[in-house]
């Protein structure tokens, strides 16, 4: 068997059930629409009050012939998806009403078409089939509220069970008192107090939004539903239970975020697993710049070698080329993330060369500055990630915390309810017992007789017969004597069942406050949350940026690797020439040397090595 947890759905007429405003369509009789549109529209956006607007637009209709709002009422299209809507509710189990500002010569018309029971309209004065410009009825100084309110009481429901649906600003009243209050197709003054907005002009939107709902909350609320109910019972049959509705709305509410509470939890755990996954991510490209490095120095070391071979004696070079050419070694094959292969023209100069050497040894020096400073960055930004991450945990922590108060709370909430209807069950079994029943029924034979009387016309011998059967009715009750025993033990019962829904009071005013505390954290957290995602991003755009530039760092190295071969060969064609001249650099030579070994011991040491360093090392043959 499928709980209902929704039992009623009420629905505003104009511009909700019916494709348009009743009033102004009547206006249009007479060529009035324009002075009742404007006034129509006062009240929907909230800006008079219903019951002066409604005066003020009938006031206007004088004179019009009932026969004519006939014709017009049977003309009046119905809101899209209406006649889907209703029957789908009913066949589903819901009850439907209207409850409408507007009048009942239109809405029997709707009533016929779409069988509802529960309309609630005004009325239009009328003499003689012409309107007085007077109007009558609940909805006149009357809230939908009230009309709702008395409505549910006569089905026995609660307003937990209600749905109400809406466009205008007479409409607020009964959204916000409903379970859930659907503006559709609404003014803003409306869907300020809404739950649930919906911008189309067909109502099966909304039909689905109800079946939703009630899905929703089917399972889970089945047992909450039924304590509802035996508590509305004993209610309707005791004079001492207090109306608890306010507690029960309050317990309703919480359990209504538990859901929210447990996936944010699971967002908070793929955070952090997302987080140690980053954190491994950064290493290993830690790992893999550090090995760029090292790469770099072994290439430089590389080129060294191969330089020191050029810079061999002139003998050997000279004897090389009179024998036979030598095997070639094979080269080792370059290791991963080795320096890319330049592509570009060497000058056809030396001079042209050396400049191309210093035009890359400028970029090289500003592209290092720039990778470094974007490696910073990356570094700041995962530092205010992680202690934002670290103050999310420490949210989290406390809106748990709080979570686990308030349904502590609510157990006790829950034992106090049991107890308190416990005694409510003993009060109304020790009222019957004492006399309470025949005492209620023979008021209401009292009642009964006296209504016939003051309602119809009776014949003088029938009339008599009435009134003496009231007075015999009444003397009976007059003997029935409650036991004074029984009295005094209901009153010690009641007293008790008075404390116990005190308890349940103050119980859920504690819980409401570690449930908003909890929802305060949860907020929070959320704030938290979206910082440092933003801080991730930046992080990693950083690290990208670092990457391009590292890249660019290679590239132009490699490019410099070449010409300093270049370079290293004019050198050794100048040899012969510049051998027996000392040459006036030797001292500058020795000192490059000596700072050149103090490098290499650095990078022994496995310190890194800035640019000029490594184009020194290179220079030099240093092991």
């Amino acid at each position: 068997m499928v709980i209902l947890l929704i039992k009623l759905v009420v629905f505003d007429l104009d511009n909700v059930i019916i494709d348009g405003e009743g009033i102004d369509e009547i206006g249009k009789l007479i060529n009035i629409e324009d002075q009742i549109a404007a006034i129509t529209e006062q009240a929907m956006q909230g800006d008079i009050d219903f019951e002066t607007s409604i005066k003020k637009r009938v006031g206007l209709l004088k004179g019009v012939a009932t026969e004519d709002i006939k014709t017009l009422a049977n003309e009046m299209p119905l809101m899209k998806g209406a006649q889907e809507t209703v029957s789908s509710l009913k066949e589903n189990g819901f009850d439907v009403a209207i409850i409408s500002g507007s009048f009942d010569i239109i809405a029997d018309t709707i009533k016929g078409k779409l069988d509802v029971d529960n309309i609630f309209t005004n009325s239009l004065v009328e003499e003689d089939g012409i309107l007085t410009g007077e109007v009558t009825g609940p909805l006149v100084s009357g809230s939908k509220l009230d009309v709702l309110s008395k409505l549910i009481e006569e089905k026995g429901y609660t307003l937990e069970e209600c749905v109400a649906v809406g466009d205008g600003a007479n409409d607020i009243s009964m959204i916000e008192s409903a379970k859930y209050g659907i503006a559709f197709n609404a003014k803003p003054a409306l869907k300020e107090n809404a739950d649930i907005i919906v911008e189309t002009r067909d109502l099966t939107d909304v039909l689905n939004v109800i079946i939703n709902l009630n899905s929703e909350n089917t399972e889970g609320d089945a047992d909450v539903d039924k304590e509802v109910a035996v508590e509305t019972e004993v209610v309707e049959t005791t004079d001492v239970v207090v109306e608890n509705q306010e507690e029960e709305q309050v317990a309703d509410a919480t359990e209504e975020v538990v859901e929210e509470i447990e996936e944010t939890e699971e967002v908070v755990e793929e955070a952090e697993e997302e987080v140690a996954e980053e954190e491994t991510a950064e290493e290993e490209a830690e790992e893999v710049e550090e090995e760029a490095v090292e790469e770099e120095v072994a290439e430089a070391e590389e080129e060294v070698a191969e330089e020191a071979e050029e810079e061999a004696p002139e003998a050997e070079e000279e004897v090389a080329e009179e024998k036979p050419v030598k095997e070639a070694k094979p080269k080792k094959s370059k290791k991963k993330n080795a320096l890319p292969e330049p592509d570009f023209d060497l000058a056809d100069t030396i001079e042209g060369v050396r400049a191309q050497k210093d035009e890359r040894e400028e970029r090289i020096a500003k592209v290092a500055d720039e990778r470094e400073a974007f490696n910073r960055e990356a570094k700041e930004q995962r530092k205010i990630r992680d202690e934002l991450n670290s103050e999310l945990k420490e949210n989290l922590a406390k809106a748990i915390e709080f979570r686990d108060q308030r349904n502590e709370i609510n157990k006790q909430v829950e034992e106090n309810k049991k107890a308190r209807n416990k005694v409510n069950d003993e009060i109304k079994s020790l009222e019957w017992s004492s006399g309470k029943k025949d005492k209620i029924r023979i008021e209401a034979e009292i009642k009964k007789i006296d209504k016939i009387i003051e309602t119809r016309v009776l014949d003088i011998k029938k009339e008599n017969q009435l009134v003496k059967n009231a007075n015999d009715l009444r003397k009976e009750l007059a003997e029935i004597k409650e036991d004074d025993k029984v009295k005094e033990e209901a009153a010690e019962l009641k007293k008790k069942s008075e404390e116990y829904h005190a308890k349940v009071v103050e119980l859920s005013e504690q819980a409401q406050e570690a449930h908003e505390q909890m929802l305060s954290y949860f907020r929070k957290t959320d704030e938290i949350r979206t910082a440092a995602d933003e801080a991730h991003k930046l992080f990693i755009q950083a690290r990208k940026n670092a990457s391009a530039k590292h890249e660019e760092f290679k590239m132009i190295l490699s490019e410099i690797h070449v010409i300093n071969k270049k370079l290293g060969s004019s050198k050794n064609r100048k040899r012969r020439s510049d051998k027996s001249s000392g040459s006036s650099n030797n001292k500058k030579n020795r000192e490059e040397k000596e700072r050149a070994e103090s490098i290499f011991d650095k990078f022994k040491n496995g310190k890194k090595l800035s640019t000029e360093e490594l184009l020194l090392l290179q220079k030099y043959d240093i092991n």
